[in-house]
C-alpha cells in the first residue's frame, strides 16, 4: 500500500485567488517512509502573499523569485502521487487549492476517495483535542522544535509520523495490511511466528536404540535446517 503524506503553503486563505507556493510530500509504503520525497517552492506568477501568511510559512516574494511555477512542477507531482492514497491535515483546505491549480491546466480534480483527512482521524480519536500538528506531535512525543514556522516539506514529514500514531501507533504499523485468517473450529489466528532452525540438539541419553535411529530418520528426511511452524492462539 502506497501512501503520500503532503501539505502545502499558499498566498493566503482564498483558493479561487490566492496560489500555492509550497509543495512538499513524503512516500510511505506499508506505514512506512521509504525516503523519496517531493518538495518545490512555486512562483505565484504575480499573486501577492498576504502578511498573515507569511508570518505563518516564512515565505517572501523574493523567495520565489525564479521559482518554476504550478504548470512546471504539475506532471512531477502527478507521476509522484499515481495511485497512492492522499494524506493530509485538513485536506479541504490543501485539496482545494491543488484542485484549483490543477483546474487551470486542464486537470481533472481529485477524487476524494483517495484522500484521508489526519484532522478529521485526530478529531474522532481525541474528541476534546487540541488537535493541531504541534498539539498531536506534543501528545505523541514526536520531536517538532525545529517547526519554528510552517513549511510544507517538514510538515509533512512530522505529519507522516502523527499518522501512524493516530491509526494506531508504530506497533500496530508492524503488522502490513495484515488480516486474521479462520482457522479449524472458527476460531481466528491472531499470530503466526515462523522459525527457521539449525538441526535439533542430540536427544538424551534415556532413549533407546530404535527412538534415535527413528529421530536420525526424521532429521535425514528434513535436511540440515527445518522449517517449524507454531501458530499461537488467543
Amino acid at each position: 500500500m502506497r501512501e503520500i503524506i503532503f501539505d502545502t503553503e499558499t498566498t493566503g486563505l482564498d483558493s479561487r485567488e490566492d496560489r500555492v507556493i509550497e509543495l512538499g510530500g513524503v512516500e510511505l509504503v506499508n506505514r512506512f517512509p521509504t525516503g523519496k520525497t517531493f518538495h518545490h517552492y512555486i512562483n505565484p506568477q504575480g499573486r501577492a502573499i498576504h502578511a498573515e501568511a507569511q508570518a505563518v510559512h516564512g515565505i517572501s516574494a523574493a523567495d520565489l523569485q525564479g521559482k518554476p511555477t504550478f504548470a512546471e512542477i504539475a506532471e512531477e507531482w502527478l507521476a509522484f502521487t499515481d495511485g497512492a492514497k492522499l494524506i493530509a491535515h485538513n485536506a479541504t483546505f490543501d485539496v482545494g487549492f491543488l484542485n484549483v491549480e490543477f483546474g487551470r491546466l486542464g486537470h481533472p480534480v481529485i477524487d476524494n476517495g483517495r484522500v484521508v483527512d489526519t484532522l478529521a482521524l485526530a478529531r474522532r480519536k481525541h474528541p476534546m483535542g487540541p488537535n493541531s500538528l504541534d498539539a498531536l506531535c506534543r501528545r505523541y512525543g514526536i520531536d517538532n522544535t525545529r517547526r519554528t514556522k510552517h513549511g510544507a516539506l517538514l510538515d509533512s514529514e512530522l505529519l507522516a509520523e502523527v499518522y501512524i500514531e493516530l491509526i494506531g501507533g508504530k506497533q500496530a504499523a508492524l503488522v502490513l495490511d495484515s488480516a486474521t485468517a479462520p482457522a479449524q473450529g472458527g476460531e481466528n489466528v491472531r499470530q503466526i511466528e515462523i522459525i527457521v532452525g539449525e538441526r535439533p540438539a542430540p536427544l538424551p541419553s534415556r532413549l533407546t536404540d530404535a527412538d534415535r535411529a527413528a529421530h536420525a530418520g526424521l532429521v535425514a528426511t528434513l535436511g540440515e535446517k527445518a522449517l517449524w511452524l507454531r501458530v499461537l492462539g488467543n
